[in-house]
């Protein structure tokens, strides 16, 4: 069984349930109010164990032992229809929790006989608990028609016997007091009962929705480490295959030169080997989290971002147009792999690529970045639609994330243009220290 949750209640109304816990109660009372009859003895037959079982046949040899001194006293040698009507009317009570409308009928049936034979026996007791259990397990029709009958029975019974010794009204008066006793302690039980099934049921749902949150969380960082992947993976490789390429092809007539892109490649392959293992320590099960919390790169490194590229000797231009402001860290890191993607795309694809310019323009509301070049871009064409790759489309879903647009098309005068637009807060907050 699940753990109760904890109830907070409000201050100034102590003893009162919450709101939302009283709704609860209610939505769970009216659940077990309209259960079937055949419902209902299912989850009774399922509630039945041999603890009950044992408990319910010692309440009935308690009261039977209780009522057997009085019966030998008062109605010794009455024969023995004396002795069968107390032991019908005590030992049924062994089956009370099982059976509650039956057995109440059952004691009803023999306490009228008794009356019709004008025997007052002490076991009429055993209605009152028949009553209790039916007021606590059944539904509240069945409890009020079975309260009616035994009243029906405490008139009958003041009428003729008395039995208090104050007189007809004296009886009628404390039978009555007891009659509606069970029944509302009946009731309080059954109540009881159903605010614990809601409260178990609450914390239930909240243990599946915690798990189904854990999971959610889980896969959306797992498809954070895959777009991270991504665009380490592409980025760095294209500058590796393009410092190679330049090596190769100047060993004979430079080789100073292919040395030094050569230890370039080197140091951009450790630098790329260093972060695809952060990302996938990040997937092992016993990584610590604390690897998870290494600070993103953001507008701070574009710097190092558009050197890494020039490396490659593609000419990137960077300019900054307005103001620039405090952005925060997740709107960063998505316009850094924004100007990475775009860049890696414009190494990989265009024709005839000679330079590409980095364009920031800082409004009161928004930032808008033009990632442009001039190469030929036929070849991008179905890179666009993000069908081939996780390049453009990825791109898309962080900018999207963090409530900005992104398209993806050629250039009016040739070469390939990424527009991203990306809303900013307030115009007030602190001044970052300036990319020019």
């Amino acid at each position: 069984m699940a753990a109760p949750v904890p109830v907070l209640v409000p201050a100034g109304a102590p003893g009162r349930r919450p709101v939302a816990v009283r709704a609860a109660v209610r939505g769970a009372w009216r659940q077990v109010s309209a259960r079937s009859a055949p419902e209902r003895r299912r989850d009774r037959a399922r509630s039945w164990t041999w603890r009950i079982a044992l408990a319910d046949l010692g309440t009935a040899l308690v009261l039977d032992l209780a009522t057997a001194h009085t019966v030998w006293r008062e109605h010794h040698g009455a024969g023995p229809a004396v002795w069968v009507l107390d032991q019908a009317l005590v030992l049924p009570v062994a089956l009370r929790r099982r059976h509650p409308a039956a057995v109440f009928a059952l004691l009803a049936v023999v306490a009228s006989v008794q009356w019709a034979y004008r025997l007052a026996l002490p076991a009429d007791a055993a209605l009152l608990l028949a009553l209790y259990t039916v007021a606590a397990h059944e539904v509240r029709a069945r409890a009020v028609a079975a309260a009616a009958v035994l009243e029906t029975g405490v008139v009958l019974a003041s009428v003729r016997f008395a039995p208090t010794g104050d007189g007809v009204i004296g009886s009628l008066v404390f039978l009555t007091g007891l009659v509606v006793a069970a029944y509302l302690l009946g009731r309080s039980v059954r109540s009881r009962h159903a605010y614990l099934a809601a409260l178990e049921d609450r914390a239930r749902r909240l243990e599946v929705e915690r798990d189904q949150q854990a999971r959610l969380i889980q896969v959306a960082e797992r498809t954070r480490i895959a777009r991270e992947m991504h665009d380490i993976v592409s980025h760095n490789l294209s500058v590796m295959i393009t410092l190679a390429a330049g090596a190769a092809a100047t060993t004979a007539t430079g080789p100073v030169q292919a040395a030094q892109a050569m230890e370039q490649v080197a140091v951009t392959g450790r630098a790329a080997l260093a972060e695809m293992r952060r990302l996938l320590g990040v997937l092992r099960e016993d990584a610590p989290v604390a690897g998870i919390a290494r600070p993103q790169p953001g507008l701070d490194q574009l710097d190092e971002l558009l050197e890494q590229v020039r490396g490659t000797g593609l000419a990137v231009q960077l300019r900054v147009r307005g103001r620039p402001r405090a952005v925060p860290g997740t709107t960063q890191l998505t316009l850094y792999r924004a100007v990475q993607e775009a860049l890696t795309n414009s190494r990989k694809h265009a024709q005839g690529l000679t330079r590409a310019v980095v364009a920031f323009t800082w409004r009161p509301a928004e930032l808008e970045l033009v990632i442009s070049d001039d190469g030929a871009p036929a070849a991008m064409m179905s890179t666009a639609t993000g069908t081939t790759g996780m390049g453009l489309a990825g791109m898309r879903e962080r900018v999207t994330a963090v409530g900005g647009t992104m398209t993806a098309r050629g250039g009016a005068d040739g070469g390939w243009r990424v527009h991203v637009t990306v809303p900013l807060g307030p115009a007030d907050l602190a001044d970052p220290a300036d990319l020019a």
